[in-house]
């Protein structure tokens, strides 16, 4: 008897029933971020209704994956909080310039599909939309058998947002005397994973051992701890205060990100003592014996998104992002010259 199109596609290492199951699991995640505008799920593309009320409506897009820090959730079987780290690269960029997160799409590639451990990630995915109050309106979910190992899976996703033209953020009013405000990070946010776990050799270590350094936490749950999402109470502080300039502190750390937001011939300068820098930046430079201009120079440090402003409106400034659970503080002030100065 001939064998079914299905069951030869199974024996070939994918197995399209696992797929079904897995798409009827997400569905409960993704109805928790439905959106105005947000239109019937399921079809080959995602719709979406651009809002009303926009004289000359500029799209937003961002696009980007978690990197390594997935294999912290896979040697943690924890998969319920890396989708809020792949949402928060996306929806953190677009607020740079002003923009407000629509929706978002996600793609996982993975060695086999187990409908539970996919439908555990896409709540993930879900949490992070419901934070930045975006729409998850699609994604794709791809079996790679013979590529990847079974348990191995990627994590990327597409956002787009919307601005009017008129309320991007212009760096070019930026002047010296403007001061910089730290929005605080959550820990290492998903940047510098590769050294991270070469310094904590993650793949021997108890990463579930509690750790003096760290406050009696493990290791393994400050490092997979979720990518902070700024978008609400940046998009408060938009509302109410001229922003001349917003960085999202990825890879690259201060010395990299911070100049994309200030113009040509300022910079800033930082006082090293006034960076609130957690435990695990510490641990992780003991360790590596990693110089401090290479901490500065890879990792946030403590500093998830800068934002600058003029210096009388900082106290407003910072009112405003604690009303909306943002513990702001003054970073830096904008000088004339280049590039960033900590010291």
């Amino acid at each position: 008897m001939e064998k079914s199109y299905s069951e030869s596609y199974k024996e070939a290492g994918v197995d399209i029933t696992a797929g079904y199951r897995a798409v009827e699991l997400m569905k409960r995640h993704i109805r928790r971020t439905l959106a105005d505008g947000m239109e019937e799920i399921g079809g080959f593309g995602g719709l979406f209704s651009l809002p009303k009320g926009i004289k000359e409506p500029v799209l937003v897009s961002g696009t980007d994956g978690v990197g390594t820090k997935l294999r912290l959730a896979q040697l943690l079987g924890k998969h319920d909080t890396i989708g809020i780290d792949c949402v928060a690269m996306c929806v953190n960029d677009i607020i740079c310039c002003g923009a407000k997160p629509l929706f978002f799409l996600d793609y996982i590639a993975c060695g086999r599909n187990i409908p539970g451990k996919i439908a555990s990630i896409v709540g993930g995915v879900a949490e992070g939309c419901v934070q930045a109050g975006c729409a998850l309106i699609g994604g794709e979910t791809a079996e790679h058998p013979g590529m990847m190992a079974e348990e191995d899976y990627d994590l990327a996703g597409f956002a787009v947002g919307i601005a009017e033209r008129s309320q991007i953020i212009d760096k070019n009013k930026m002047k010296a005397g403007d001061i910089m405000l730290a929005l605080p990070s959550s820990g290492v946010h998903s940047n510098g994973f590769s050294l991270v776990r070469k310094v904590f050799d993650v793949e021997h270590a108890d990463l579930n051992a509690p750790l003096e350094e760290l406050g009696g936490k493990p290791l393994g749950e400050v490092l997979l701890t979720p990518t902070k999402i700024y978008v609400k109470p940046v998009l408060a502080l938009l509302g109410q205060v001229e922003v001349k300039g917003i960085s999202h502190i990825t890879g690259g750390g201060f010395y990299e990100n911070m100049p994309r937001s200030i113009p040509e011939g300022l910079g800033v300068k930082i006082g090293k003592s006034d960076v609130k820098t957690p435990p695990i930046f510490r641990l992780l430079q003991e360790r590596g014996k990693i110089s401090e201009h290479d901490m500065f120079n890879t990792f946030n440090m403590g500093v998830g998104m800068s934002v600058v402003v003029a210096k009388e409106d900082v106290e407003r400034s910072l009112a405003i992002l604690k009303a909306h659970g943002e513990e702001g503080y003054v970073l830096g002030e904008i000088v004339r010259g280049s590039g960033v100065t900590v010291a």
